[in-house]
């Protein structure tokens, strides 16, 4: 422990680093904010390295790409039904096998975490019919998303599936002959959820007022003339004739891949009117050109004095803590606004600056979140080993809340995400602390009890989609499949196994007392003394089975584990 304080050490990495933390505890807490869960080498890895060389490493890794998993999965079901598609599943899989095994694990957290503010969604029809271009567009976010702000809102903006989503694709310039005006859907969502909100920010989060009145960011006029800039984007393809903006095809043939192309600008369709918004003109244009006039118009958005404390909260909030001070929304939004090297939006800068917070790396009376529901999964995964059957981590859609999650990654019932940011709970002391806790939206007592029971069942059957035979294979069992020998080897000592399992899942948060009423329950399942013969060893390993799988699912319940401090 002397050497994780900074004393001595040596090795393949050479002195532990300054900034190393002094516990195990203080690197799984950080690990929970910062990768899908901590796993035993990431802590040795964190501790050794420090916090800050451990997060350069993790951005400088190639990103793990959730197509070619989704291609994969694809091919080989097409080998044997040429009608088959890995469809939905495919894309939940593959963030799995992601969040699971995934070797870029800030990169893939830092993603899904910006899934929940550039929100699209498979519960949408047309979205949910193209999932290879929803595994793209994971892969956008890993890829992007260690980039800059402006670079990532472009990409976003010209996605076919946010085109799609929020109804910019195929938008057009007015037409006064038949009272039709370009659709205000994006231009609304782009600058009320995406970059600004809907008051304008001090620099430090809090709301600016003028003569105690709150002050808002856009009008219904800034709308409409934004919304002139989304006109005439469409899908990539061969050329830009009518045919290929209306339905992406010439002579019957389209690009395999527009589905996840960037959307091009078909200049018959672009308003070549003056565009006005957030105090910004784009002027008249002689001849239409749409991605000068998507310029102009990102430009002006991404260096609004909003996005920096607007995007760096939500941030936060979706890694480290629902209710960050003002001053750490103030260092972030600083962060954001220059990188110490005249870059604005550095993602990257901005991603250390909320992991490496010290508002962050300490616990307080109001620090830290309600753990949404894909992340305790996710926890529990990277926590105990597991394995899938057939490779292609099964898990499926966890949508339903009586019996799963109650929740599905890239399914958010719209482009509010599955929970809002501001949200408060009603008749809470959280409420009456004045705090928000967005992740209980979600929470009601049907998720309450079907997260236990869904966990209970994960831990007697295995996790995800019950396989018959596949490929030629009889499993009849679920695909995912734990490996308990270390948790088993402890069975007979009910404290070392509490013990073992409240440090893989809480990094020291539970209290002796819930300890010992846990250790308590541990030993109440009786472990049948050994027959001369051995003829009971059946029993006996059933009743130390038992034993873990009620330590791991009490601790999964605790109020300790499902509230990420």
């Amino acid at each position: 422990m002397l050497a994780a304080c900074g004393g001595g050490g040596g090795g393949e990495d050479g002195p532990i680093a300054s900034d190393a933390p002094a516990t195990r505890e203080e690197a799984a807490r950080f690990l929970t904010q910062a990768t899908f869960g901590p796993t035993q080498a990431d802590i040795e890895r964190v501790m050794r390295i420090g916090y800050e060389r451990w997060i350069d490493e993790q951005l400088a890794r190639a990103p793990s790409s959730h197509r070619a998993l989704w291609e994969a999965a694809d091919r080989a079901l097409k080998a044997s039904d040429p009608n088959a598609s890995a469809g939905q599943e495919g894309v939940l899989n593959a963030f799995w096998r992601h969040a699971v095994h995934g070797a870029d694990q800030l990169r893939l957290r830092h993603a899904y975490a910006l899934s929940q503010i550039f929100v699209i969604s498979m519960v949408d029809g047309t979205v949910g019919d193209n999932p290879r271009a929803v595994a793209a567009w994971l892969d956008m976010l890993n890829e992007q998303g260690v980039g800059t702000y402006r670079q990532l809102l472009e990409s976003v903006s010209r996605h076919p599936m946010m085109g799609v989503y929020l109804s910019h694709l195929r938008n057009q310039k007015a037409n006064p002959a038949t009272g039709r005006v370009p659709d205000e859907n994006y231009a609304r969502e782009v600058m009320q959820l995406f970059s600004i909100g809907i008051v304008e920010l001090n620099p430090d989060g809090t709301p600016r007022t003028v003569g105690g009145a709150l002050v808002e960011t856009y009008t219904p006029a800034d709308i409409s003339g934004l919304a002139k800039v989304f006109t005439g984007w469409s899908w990539d393809c061969v050329d830009t004739s009518n045919g290929c903006f209306y339905s992406g095809t010439v002579n019957g043939q389209s690009d395999p891949d527009r589905s996840f192309k960037p959307m091009k600008g078909y200049a018959q369709f672009h308003s070549t009117e003056a565009k006005t918004f957030l105090g910004t003109t784009i002027a008249a244009q002689t001849t239409a050109d749409p991605q000068a006039s998507l310029t102009a118009a990102l430009d002006a958005i991404a260096n609004h004095p909003n996005v920096g404390p607007f995007f760096g909260r939500q941030l936060i909030q979706r890694l480290v803590t629902s209710n960050p001070s003002p001053q750490y929304v103030h260092d972030v939004a600083r962060v954001f606004a220059d990188n110490g090297k005249g870059v604005r939006g550095d993602l990257k800068a901005v991603l250390k600056a909320v992991l490496l917070h010290p508002e962050a790396r300490t616990m307080s009376d109001t620090s830290g979140k309600v753990r949404e529901p894909v992340l305790r999964l996710s926890a529990y995964l990277r926590a105990f080993p597991h394995t899938s059957d057939t490779g292609r981590w099964r898990v499926g859609n966890t949508d339903n809340p009586g019996s799963a999650l109650g929740q599905s990654p890239m399914r958010a019932p719209s482009v509010f995400n599955f929970f809002r940011p501001g949200y408060v709970p009603p008749g809470t002391y959280a409420a009456a602390a004045g705090l928000v806790v967005p992740e209980m939206q979600i929470a009601h007592e049907t998720t309450a009890a079907g997260y236990v029971n869904f966990m209970r069942d994960n831990l007697s059957s295995g996790v995800g989609v019950y396989n018959g035979t596949i490929d030629g294979v009889t499993y009849n069992r679920r695909d995912l499949r734990p490996d308990f020998t270390a948790e088993l080897a402890l069975a007979d000592r009910p404290a070392a196994l509490v013990d073992h399992v409240v440090a893989k899942l809480t990094y020291g948060t539970v209290s002796q007392a819930l300890k010992d009423t846990i250790v308590e329950a541990v030993a109440s399942i009786a472990i049948p003394a050994p027959t001369s013969n051995g003829s009971n060893a059946s029993a006996i390993d059933t009743a130390k089975l038992n034993r873990v799988r009620a330590a791991i699912l009490l601790v999964l319940a605790s109020p300790e584990f499902l509230v990420q401090r």
